[in-house]
């Protein structure tokens, strides 16, 4: 019973198993014309201690801030003062998990959902095989009992799931939670925002790719008005919640947003830029379309500065201009930060996966519903990390299996 695994790649349907859930491409950013140049390989990170120098304007800047997290702290150091209570192959503890609640999304964003493939006849999970609120409450203290001390709510879109706010209430419930986080696209933020914070809801994390209407409808896939996301960001901020944005930024598609989105947000709230990925299994990426973080930062304008982590594992580089006003950098494909991952995943329908990337996956489910108590599935989670060693991110080529599961069951 406690050796259920599960490999899968899209809906319902097996995948074929791969030898390795791991895979970094480095980028320098390519010449500016119609056609990128090819992009030559930056030093790695992982495991090294590369020293110090400066910053092309090209270069991810994330790579020295990692590489300076990564030779600063041990592995049972730096993780909010706490000495790690699990840890995997590579001694990475385990801090956050992030939970999806359902594969249904509001959006067709081609990135992760495109309309084509996710179309009226995609056969999307039956509520029958959905965790309930009770499993996902009893999966969450086993991961609280491994060191798990942040939450995050994922999709598809989250909050399509029915009756959510009584989740949040029971995950916000458990003793040694110290916070509960979402991720949405924002289209209901403006309806739900008040009960969400009631519940016990601390953060939301909205994605927003575009503010030009055309462009935004055009990446939603529904032609959906970027102001209805802007909506529901200030009726989170006016219900207390604290609110991120986060912007995927593919070249030839929304790069002309960046400095758009820096002016609008700049003074509202913290905006993330994210260098497009290769998640699932739909999403056409290729290097061509990776903006690298360095060349996002130059073209928003002006001088910023590194600012220190607020913790360590954060995924995001943080910058702040002379004003004080930060923008983050999440560069997992020119500066992979694998080294410092202390993350899992919860499907939707209970599939544990330990890497954004990986193509299986370890059933908890099954075993929940076949009578497993909190000690054994406590055994299956500790068997499941200890053994981790994904790396996807630092050993990704273009060669790379492409045969993963979908985002949209795991969220982001």
């Amino acid at each position: 019973m406690l050796a259920a695994r599960t490999e899968r790649g899209t809906s319902g349907s097996p995948a074929t198993p791969s030898s390795s859930l791991c895979c970094p491409i480095r980028l320098d950013a390519p010449a500016a014309s119609s056609t990128p140049a090819p992009l030559p390989a930056m030093p790695a990170v992982f495991g090294s201690r590369r020293p110090p120098g400066a910053l092309t304007g090209c270069e991810s800047p994330h790579a020295l801030t990692n590489a300076r997290q990564v030779a600063s702290s041990s592995p049972a150091e730096g993780y909010n003062g706490r000495v790690p209570l699990l840890l995997d192959a590579l001694s990475r503890p385990l801090r956050d998990l992030r939970i999806s609640v359902t594969d249904r999304c509001n959006l067709r964003c081609t990135y992760c959902m495109p309309a084509e493939v996710f179309g009226p006849d995609y056969a999307f999970l039956p509520r029958a095989e959905l965790l309930t609120f009770e499993e996902i409450e009893t999966l969450a203290r086993v991961f609280v009992r491994a060191g798990v001390r942040k939450l995050r709510l994922t999709g598809g879109e989250p909050l399509l799931r029915r009756d959510l706010p009584e989740l949040i209430a029971r995950l916000a419930g458990i003793p040694e939670v110290e916070d509960v986080a979402l991720t949405t696209n924002g289209l209901l933020l403006a309806r739900l925002a008040p009960a969400l914070r009631a519940a016990g809801l601390r953060r939301v994390t909205v994605s927003l790719d575009a503010l030009d209407s055309v462009v935004f409808g055009r990446m939603n896939g529904l032609n959906v008005l970027v102001e209805r996301v802007l909506e529901g960001i200030e009726a989170a901020a006016q219900a207390g919640l604290g609110v991120k944005i986060n912007t995927v930024v593919q070249r030839g598609v929304n790069d002309d947003q960046l400095r758009a989105l820096w002016e609008y947000f700049r003074d509202r709230h913290v905006l993330r830029f994210i260098e497009f990925m290769d998640v699932g299994n739909h999403n056409g990426w290729s290097t061509e379309h990776v903006v690298p973080s360095g060349e996002v930062l130059a073209r928003l304008g002006g001088d910023f500065t590194a600012a220190d982590p607020n913790y360590r594992g954060e995924v995001a580089s943080r910058y702040v201009d002379g004003q004080g006003r930060e923008v983050g950098l999440i560069s997992s494909v020119t500066a992979p930060f694998c080294g410092d991952c202390s993350r899992a995943r919860l499907s939707a329908q209970g599939v544990l996966y330990t890497c954004l990337f990986a193509s299986g996956g370890t059933d908890l489910r099954a075993p929940l519903r076949e009578g497993a108590g909190e000690d054994q599935l406590y055994a299956l989670l500790e068997e499941v990390w200890r053994g981790r060693t994904d790396r996807y991110s630092e050993e990704r080529t273009e060669a790379t299996p492409r045969t993963k599961v979908e985002m949209s069951h795991i969220g982001g």
